[in-house]
């Protein structure tokens, strides 16, 4: 039997904090769906992790200390950064918020299990101890995650590119901060304070930042393509650099060719303007219907890739905007 009363202190901090940053999150970049993905694979990660320092203790007969000091860091960061790189790399996070939001629903899964794991291990309930469990090592495992998760799609998205290079700064400020926690080097109650007060106000404080980032890419992005796509259905392509660019195709494709990459280029405007109007709708407090005519561009747009053949698709690349973001917009309106 669970100990209810371990439970609920140990848990309860870190999932309130996760449902705040969700209400902070005034786009809603991330269905409650994801969220609960996110939590699910966390607690995968604690499993492999509890194999790992098993592993580690039992059967290489390696010191607790080095174990929990310095080893334990390293996996368990690495494990719960490697959903976050994940999902950056595929195109399904698009804004810090989101990042730091899919990074400390990982930490709290991998908490959520964690815990569970304590609460049947210690015969009785000690208050001092549930709460560094819950404030400190379970507000840990989610803050660090999501600092390493806010700080990669930064990074990622500043050199626009998704190397595993941009990933490490974060990964490794997430393992000294967990392997600092773990040394112990103050009591417990005044780290567990520390903690609470640092990071999840850092990471508050980084939301703030990201939404007025949003919001600028929305306004600017939204005059860009309002202008492009006034130009494709209005028949003034030929007068601007796209037009151009397709004029200087015509000797490698055919006419039917070149027309499905103009296509290509007007479904991926109409997508990219109707993402960015749901995002400025979820920001209203308005929460718009699923289109099916969404669900057709998609299909149109898939089918005119496969058409194209992947000569047709490389050579349409400079015409169209494939940044993470941009991918991102796409993956928000498929689902």
């Amino acid at each position: 039997m669970i100990p209810i009363a371990s439970l609920a202190v140990g848990i309860l901090p870190v999932l309130l904090f996760l449902g705040a940053l969700r209400v902070l999150d005034s786009f809603k970049l991330v269905h409650g769906r994801d969220v609960a993905t996110s939590i699910v694979t966390g607690a995968a990660c604690a499993g492999v992790s509890y194999a790992i320092n098993a592993l580690l203790l039992n059967t290489l007969h390696l010191p607790p200390a080095i174990v929990s000091r310095y080893l334990a860091p390293i996996h368990e960061e690495v494990l719960k950064a490697c959903v976050v790189i994940y999902l950056v790399r595929r195109g399904k996070v698009g804004f810090m918020v989101d990042a730091g939001i899919h990074g400390f629903a990982v930490g709290t899964g991998f908490a959520l299990v964690e815990n569970v794991y304590y609460a049947l291990a210690l015969a009785h309930f000690d208050f001092g101890v549930w709460v560094v469990r819950g404030l400190g090592t379970a507000m840990l495992h989610g803050s660090t995650t999501a600092v390493a998760g806010i700080l990669a799609r930064s990074l990622t998205e500043r050199h626009d590119s998704t190397a595993l290079r941009w990933f490490l700064p974060g990964l490794a400020i997430a393992i000294v901060v967990h392997s600092i926690y773990n040394h112990i080097l103050l009591n417990p109650l005044i780290t567990t304070a520390l903690l609470v007060v640092t990071m999840p106000v850092l990471v508050i404080l980084v939301f703030d930042r990201s939404e007025r980032a949003t919001q600028e890419w929305l306004g600017a992005g939204l005059d860009g393509d309002v202008d492009r796509l006034e130009q494709i259905l209005g028949g003034e392509v030929e007068r601007t650099p796209v037009g151009e660019y397709l004029e200087s195709l015509k000797s490698h494709f055919s006419g039917p060719v070149l027309a499905d990459m103009l296509c290509l280029l007007r479904i991926h405007l109409e997508l990219s303007l109707r993402a960015k109007g749901i995002l400025i709708a979820r920001a209203a407090g308005v929460h718009l219907p699923p289109d099916p005519e969404v669900r057709a561009n998609l299909e149109e747009l898939r089918y005119l890739e496969r058409a194209m053949g992947p000569t047709g698709r490389l050579a349409v690349q400079p015409l169209l905007r494939t940044s993470s973001r941009d991918l991102w917009q796409v993956h928000m309106l498929s689902k």
